[in-house]
Formats: structure tokens, sequence, C-alpha cells
């Protein structure tokens, strides 16, 4: 269960990611509910992973929600925000992603 809420915490990490970039290219009141919302969403994955982390051993926790939110970070800005997709930060991602994957495969 509590990898569940570790992955949940991760996916709601990325949505603080979308909303920071939401914030930073708009003006006036729209900049203020994208910041609003930026700030409740961390106060959500702070929540979760602090849940998650009573059972997972902290390093392994943080290693895959900051890894979540790295490679959501990187396809965020390469699907919404039009940053490039080299073969190199493809490349970079996919072993990131494998990182996280045997870090749940040995703990």
């Amino acid at each position: 269960m509590n990898w569940l809420i570790l992955i949940l915490s991760g996916l709601i990490e990325i949505i603080v990611t979308f909303c920071l970039g939401k914030a930073s290219k708009t003006i006036g009141s729209e900049r203020l509910v994208w910041g609003f919302s930026t700030v409740c969403a961390m106060a959500l994955s702070i929540y979760l992973i602090t849940k998650a982390m009573r059972t997972i051993p902290l390093g392994t926790a943080y290693a895959v929600w900051t890894g979540m939110g790295a490679v959501g970070a990187v396809l965020l800005g390469i699907l919404f925000f039009k940053e490039p997709a080299t073969f190199w930060r493809l490349f970079f991602i996919f072993t990131l992603i494998a990182s996280i994957i045997g870090l749940k495969l040995v703990s």
C-alpha cells in the first residue's frame, strides 16, 4: 500500500512541476491561481511521501519520489512547454527510469 502512496506522491510532484511551469508563463490573477495550485500540490505530495516513508526506507522513497518528479518534469517540458527531445535527453531519462525500477526491486 505504501508503494502506491509513494507513486501517487510522485505523480502529484509532476503536477507541481506543471503548475510551476504555467505560473511562470502567465500574469495577473491567472498566475496567482497557478501559484496557489502549486503550493496545494506540494503540500499534498509532501504529506503522502512522509506517509509512505513509514515502511519504505528514506533513501529509496526519496530517490523514487525525486526521480518521478525529474522524469515527469522533462516529459512535461517536451510535451507542453516545447523543450527539445534530443536523443541524449531521452537516453538519460530512460536510465533514470531504469534506476528507479532497480531501487524498487532491491528494496
